[in-house]
C-alpha cells in the first residue's frame, strides 16, 4: 500500500486545532457519550475549516488517498479527526475512488473501529451506500454477511446503508438485513430498522406497510412505530 500523505494529515489536525473552541469540547463529548475527547469544533466550523485545504491539496493516487484516510482515522486522538477522515474519504475529488468495490474494506474498518452511531451512520449511508449501488453483484453478499455478523455496528450498517437510495433500494436486501436483526433487543438495531423502513416508505409506502404487517410481532414496537411514522398503517 502507498504511503500516506502525512503532511496533509498534520495540516488537517492543525486546522482543527485552530478552529477549536475548548469551551465546547466537554459538552460535545458528553452529548456524544464519547470515550475519545473532542477539540470543540462543531460540524459547520469543521467543514468550513477543512474545505479549502482539501480543495488545494488533492491526492493524486487512490492508494495514497486510502492510506491517508486510514492514518488520520487510526491516529486520531480527538473525535473531530475521525470526522475529518470521513470528510476526506467523501470529498468530491475522490468520488470515483470512493465508489470502487476495492475500498469496502476501508469503510468496514471505519465502521467496526468507530463503533458509535455518529461515525457508523455517516460511513454506512454516504460511503458504503454508493459502493453498493455501483457494484451490487459483488457488494450485496458482503452486506448480507454484515447483517448476520456478531458485531452490532456491521449489522446496523447493513440495515441503513440504503437510506437515501430511493428508487434504487434493493428491497430483497433491505428485508434480509432487517430480518437478520429483527429479534435482537438492541436499541441501535431496532432504531436502525425503523429508520430504514421509514425512509423507504417515502418511495414505496405499500411495500413498507406490507412488510410491517407480514413481520407482525417480530418487529419491536419501536421499529414498527418508526417504520410507519410517515405513512401510517393504512387500511
Amino acid at each position: 500500500m502507498s504511503t500516506a500523505d502525512s503532511e496533509l494529515v498534520a495540516d488537517i489536525r492543525a486546522a482543527l486545532r485552530t478552529a477549536a473552541d475548548p469551551a465546547k469540547a466537554a459538552p460535545m463529548r458528553a452529548y456524544m457519550k464519547s470515550e475519545m475527547p473532542f477539540l470543540g469544533v462543531p460540524k459547520p466550523d469543521r467543514v468550513r475549516a477543512l474545505r479549502p485545504l482539501l480543495r488545494q491539496r488533492v491526492l493524486g493516487d487512490p492508494h495514497c488517498w486510502e492510506a491517508t484516510v486510514r492514518e488520520l482515522w487510526d491516529g486520531a486522538e480527538h473525535r473531530e479527526e475521525r470526522y475529518a477522515a470521513i470528510q476526506l474519504a467523501q470529498a468530491p475529488p475522490y468520488r470515483t475512488w470512493a465508489r470502487s468495490a476495492d475500498v469496502l474494506g476501508l469503510f468496514e474498518h471505519m465502521i467496526v473501529t468507530g463503533a458509535w452511531w455518529d461515525l457508523v451512520d455517516d460511513v454506512a449511508i454516504h460511503s458504503v451506500g454508493p459502493v453498493l449501488t455501483a457494484h451490487r453483484a459483488t457488494v450485496t453478499p458482503a452486506v448480507l454477511a454484515w447483517s448476520r455478523d456478531h458485531d452490532r455496528w456491521r449489522r446496523r450498517a447493513a440495515v441503513i446503508c440504503q437510506v437515501g437510495a430511493n428508487e434504487d433500494v434493493d428491497v430483497e436486501l433491505l428485508a434480509s438485513c432487517v430480518l437478520a436483526s429483527v429479534d435482537d433487543p438492541d436499541f441501535f438495531l431496532r432504531k436502525a430498522i425503523g429508520w430504514a423502513l421509514r425512509q423507504h416508505s417515502r418511495t414505496d409506502p405499500d411495500w413498507v406497510r406490507s412488510f410491517v404487517a407480514r413481520s407482525g410481532r417480530r418487529l419491536s414496537a419501536l421499529s414498527r412505530r418508526e417504520a410507519l411514522r410517515v405513512v401510517g398503517p393504512g387500511t
